[in-house]
């Protein structure tokens, strides 16, 4: 019985040795793998902090910019002097091979509007020579003005003269038709005036006129009149013909009975040869009045009337011929006195044009010192020789003061009228003018592209807003036009913005390193570019863009055939007066520089950013940055 206690003791024993030793082996490997975990861990936690460190070593000497919004301001700044935009130009208006000067104020006479009303006198002219020919040819215009007042009263009676031989002529015609028609009645007239319109070289044809005559019983006329006495006539004379015939049969038949003398018989038969005689008188001149005198009494009547008609034609003709000569000499002699008339007043405006007067407000300026093109020639002085058209003097009105300036062909399509624009005159720098642009000229300055080939400038006008009577002709002055302003737009430095094949790209500052991202540029200046598409208020991107060595592909895409519409050239940056410039860098051109201080928005950590907006010289679409 004991022996099978210590059996199960021992048994017992066994099995907790054998869970002890199990429970020893199992914890020996347990802490094996948490030893290789940890180790791992560790492996990883140095790693990460090596890249970390890594990388926070690699940004820490890159300077970066916080992507922000706010104002952008777009100007173009150009160069230029100080010119009266209102001037009056005074000019030799005296003709002839040059007059010389007897007086002249001195340049720099200030003209007020007293001298004005008072008819101060600028410049006098030696007029003797003009007053000698000025009395020469008043003696020449006495005697075109007699010649005119002659040939005047020679038309109007030329013109009255013609009148009344018309009116007489008229009266000629007139008596011809009405004598025509007294000698044969109007209807017979009018129809021998028609057959002889018909034609005119035919001949009257009497016997169809005479037999009109006598059909027409209703006619009076002279012929029908004449016609009818001498029929008259015969029939008388036939009568008493007649009459004696048979006085004379009864006497012989009464001698016959014894009843009537011989004598009685005698007288009877003269009585009969008288009638006889008579009679046949009657019939001759019946038929010589219609042989001869009719026809020539109508024909002259027809004549003379034809011949007044043609008289009346040569009348007209006559008298406008004559008047026409009457009015040429007229014309001629009012020419001759027109001219005359003309010539002293010419002479007498050349006399007065010899005094020039104040004509506005001002200073005076010589025409050798207001043209740049004759600043080279010696200042008008007493005793030189004047031409016609020559410019003695100009008056500026300093009341309209304003900038004349070159625009140069990359900026000229930006530069409006009407636009504002800031002026710095040169002599008073601490001070600022505002004003607007007036003027911009359509073709390039032919000038300036003379003197500096391959430059095309547009000459621009930009006038002073106010009258300040310290600002003088001829100052040089600075004006910064603004073409444009944003307002809370995305921007960043221009120099942010890189090409790399052609596209603009910017590089975001990550834990990780540099990280190129495209974006969609806008408007730019000299400092800042807008961002359109591509980056987020709040990142950080690099103001230097890292160098990349370009395959020569990405080169030749990258490469532009020409300057881009709109985009500043390489290295993104303009002159003073808007023109791009040659070095290539937004640094000097107002761009960030190391130290700066922040803009609002955010800042370029350590140190360096631009300030807040910016304004330049330029704008575009496309900025080329650094590449």
């Amino acid at each position: 019985m004991n022996r099978n206690k210590d059996t199960v003791r021992r048994n017992r024993m066994d099995k907790r040795n054998r869970r002890a030793g199990g429970f020893i082996f199992g914890g020996k490997k347990l802490w094996v793998i948490l030893i290789l975990v940890a180790i791992a861990g560790t492996a990883i936690v140095l790693v990460a902090s090596m890249k970390k460190a890594s990388s926070e070593i690699s940004n820490k000497g890159l300077n970066t910019f916080t992507v922000r919004k706010d104002d952008l301001t777009i100007t173009v700044t150009e160069s230029g002097n100080i010119k009266a935009q209102e001037s009056t130009d005074i000019f030799c208006e005296v003709e002839g091979r040059g007059i010389e000067v007897a007086e002249l104020v001195p340049e720099g006479t200030v003209i007020t509007e007293e001298d004005v009303k008072n008819k101060k006198v600028l410049c006098q002219l030696n007029a003797s020579d003009l007053q000698d020919t000025l009395s020469q040819e008043k003696i020449t215009f006495s005697t075109a003005k007699a010649s005119y007042i002659e040939a005047e009263e020679a038309y109007e009676i030329q013109k009255k003269q013609n009148e009344s031989d018309i009116a007489t002529a008229r009266l000629a015609v007139q008596f011809g038709l009405m004598d025509l028609q007294k000698h044969l009645g109007k209807a017979a007239a009018k129809k021998l005036i028609e057959d002889t319109e018909k034609d005119p070289n035919s001949l009257i044809d009497i016997t169809s006129l005479l037999e009109y005559l006598d059909n027409s019983d209703g006619e009076k006329g002279g012929a029908k009149q004449k016609l009818n006495e001498l029929t008259d006539t015969i029939l008388l004379a036939e009568g008493k013909l007649t009459k004696a015939q048979q006085e004379l049969a009864s006497s012989v038949k009464l001698r016959d009975a014894n009843y009537a003398p011989e004598i009685e018989v005698k007288e009877k038969q003269l009585a009969v040869q008288s009638f006889d005689i008579q009679h046949k008188q009657a019939v001759d001149t019946l038929d010589l009045y219609k042989r001869y005198d009719f026809p020539k009494e109508t024909e002259k009547f027809l004549s003379d009337y034809e011949e007044a008609k043609r008289e009346l034609e040569r009348t007209y003709a006559r008298t406008r011929s004559l008047l026409a000569q009457a009015k040429a000499k007229l014309e001629n002699a009012e020419a001759t006195f027109a001219l005359q008339t003309e010539q002293v007043a010419k002479l007498e405006r050349q006399i007065a044009a010899c005094t020039i007067l104040a004509p506005s407000p001002g200073i005076v300026v010589y025409g050798t010192s207001a043209d740049w093109h004759r600043r080279r020639e010696d200042p008008i002085e007493v005793g030189d020789m004047v031409h016609q058209g020559q410019k003695i003097f100009t008056i500026p009105n300093s009341n309209v003061m304003g900038v004349q300036l070159s625009v140069h062909e990359s900026s000229v399509d930006k530069v409006k009228p009407g636009q504002y624009a800031t002026i710095t005159v040169e002599a008073f720098p601490d001070q600022t003018f505002s004003g607007k642009v007036i003027k911009v000229a359509p073709l390039p300055d032919p000038q300036h592209g003379w003197l500096s080939a391959g430059v095309r400038v547009y000459s621009t006008n930009v006038e002073i807003d106010g009258a300040y009577d310290y600002i003088r002709p001829g100052m040089s002055a600075k004006v910064e036009i603004l073409i444009e302003e944003l307002k809370d737009v995305m921007i960043v430095p221009i120099q942010v913005v890189a090409n790399r094949a052609g596209r603009k790209v910017c590089y975001i500052s990550t834990p990780q390193g540099p990280k190129e991202r495209e974006v969609k540029t806008g408007a730019f200046n000299d400092t800042f570019v807008q961002i359109l598409e591509g980056l987020q208020v709040g990142e950080e991107v690099l103001l230097t863009p890292p160098r990349i060595v370009e395959s020569d592909e990405d080169k030749s895409k990258q490469r532009p055939k020409g300057p881009q519409a709109g985009g500043p050239r390489e290295g993104s940056g303009t002159t003073q007066g808007g023109r791009p410039r040659q070095d290539g860098g937004a640094q000097q051109g107002g761009g960030p520089r190391q130290g700066s201080g922040p803009g609002q928005g955010g800042g370029p950590r350590q140190g360096g950013g631009p300030s807040q907006g910016g304004r330049s010289s330029q704008r575009g679409t496309e900025p080329r940055g650094s590449g």
